[in-house]
């Protein structure tokens, strides 16, 4: 076997970092036995080096290797492509065709992107996993074939199974052994021996001189998040060897080449600190009293609707509830303001003041209502709570002809303390 400095300089491959050194190992270890092999990794991180390596190593390595990319053939026709298909099995099936699986046989068969596969040909997959044995499109016989499977995918395979868009069973097959390999950002060692190894190639391809980084540009280069991986630093390295004529090549000039080479692609943390102190903490105070103001109205607003179911009912409220609310009714009944203190409201703007409770200058509540100056006569309804009640008691009786069971029904108490309120007002 092989040792992994060789299987490098065979296969070109770049880097030192203990994620690649981790893949490559276990490919080695595992090239000598048949077990399918599922390689793991974001789109452009050299998935395909692996089922190579793994094929060079084992038995079948004088036998067919045949890559697949299982995402660029139709569904229609993938089984046809996998299987193969008798002679009118399908429009335009005009002869009988070897599929991958028969043309493979002895050797090793990669199925890249195998995630993007149809659920019905992975049922035929999961059947040469398991006996060795595929059927032909349209046809009957049973056929044997003798593959080693290696695939590949860059989507977590565990989500398409929660979404039902893979199979399970399939999974745990293909995934003997697993082998991850790492994405280009965490190899930041490696990213400038890969640049100058594709700066060099394709200098001899384009005869011209090679590319070479300053320092700043070479820690941009490794700072960068390289979403394409090495895919996108060849990419990037054959932009700049056939564009660009200056051939030392700056930070500045780098940028122009890389997308969003100014964001970290982090979602970025809000910091308080961003405003001022005293305007948060001013902020922060005004909406404290704000809701304070709300709910203490809120709260005075359901105190009075039953002072008032009091009353209707008995003419005054209990003692009860007299002990439970009597706050309230001193600020009904008293002639000092209850609303907040200077200092709770002195920060509140004019629009936020409109909603506090207005005093005269004596002190007596007023009404709770807007206004536009201090100095500004608000208007008083001059009916009382006795008035207004008398006045919808005379509506009722009239209203019904005096018949005072009809009338108590409207005002929605009974008869008896509508007898009562009558023999009070004297009607």
């Amino acid at each position: 076997m092989s040792s992994i400095l060789e299987v490098k300089q065979r296969f070109g491959i770049i880097g030192g970092s203990p994620g690649l050194e981790r893949a490559l190992q276990k490919a080695l270890q595992v090239a000598s036995t048949d077990i399918s092999v599922l390689i793991s990794g974001e789109s452009g991180v050299g998935k395909e080096a692996i089922p190579r390596i793994i094929h060079s190593q084992s038995h079948r390595k004088h036998n067919r290797y045949i890559a697949v990319n299982c995402g660029a053939i139709p569904e229609g026709t993938i089984d046809s492509e996998l299987f193969g298909h008798e002679k009118g099995a399908f429009t335009g099936a005009t002869g009988t065709r070897k599929g991958y699986f028969e043309e493979a046989d002895g050797g090793t068969i990669f199925l890249d992107e195998v995630g993007e596969l149809p659920l019905s040909t992975q049922v035929r997959l999961l059947r040469v996993l398991e006996t060795g044995e595929f059927i032909k499109v349209g046809s009957s016989k049973i056929q044997k074939t003798d593959v080693r499977i290696c695939a590949a995918t860059n989507v977590n395979l565990i989500e398409a199974i929660d979404k039902g868009r893979f199979r399970e069973d399939l999974y745990y097959r293909l995934n003997t052994v697993e082998i991850k390999l790492p994405p280009l950002r965490e190899r930041k060692d490696d990213v400038h021996l890969l640049f100058r190894k594709f700066a060099s190639d394709f200098a001899d391809k384009y005869h011209v001189s090679p590319v070479r980084l300053t320092p700043d540009a070479v820690a941009l280069l490794k700072d960068y998040r390289w979403p394409g991986n090495i895919r996108q630093l060849r990419n990037l390295a054959e932009q700049l060897s056939v564009v660009e004529g200056e051939k030392d090549i700056d930070s500045d000039l780098l940028m122009a080449y890389l997308p969003d080479s100014g964001r970290s692609g982090l979602p970025a943390l809000y910091n308080k600190g961003n405003q001022g102190s005293q305007g948060s903490s001013d902020f922060a105070n005004e909406r404290e009293i704000l809701y304070k103001i709300l709910f203490d109205m809120r709260k005075d607003i359901t105190d009075l609707k039953k002072l008032t179911t009091e009353l209707m009912n008995s003419g005054e409220p209990s003692e009860e509830w007299k002990e439970d609310n009597s706050q309230l009714l001193s600020r009904i009944y008293s002639q000092e303001p209850s609303g907040e203190s200077p200092e709770a409201t002195r920060n509140l703007n004019p629009e936020q003041r409109k909603y506090l409770p207005v005093y005269s200058e004596e002190g007596t509540s007023v009404h709770p209502q807007t206004y536009e100056t201090e100095h500004e006569t608000v208007e008083q309804e001059n009916l009382s709570l006795q008035e207004k009640e008398l006045e919808l008691i005379k509506k009722a009786l009239d209203r019904n002809g005096d018949k005072r069971k009809d009338a108590a029904r409207d005002l929605g108490i009974s008869e008896r303390t509508l007898y009562r309120k009558i023999k009070q007002y004297n009607l």
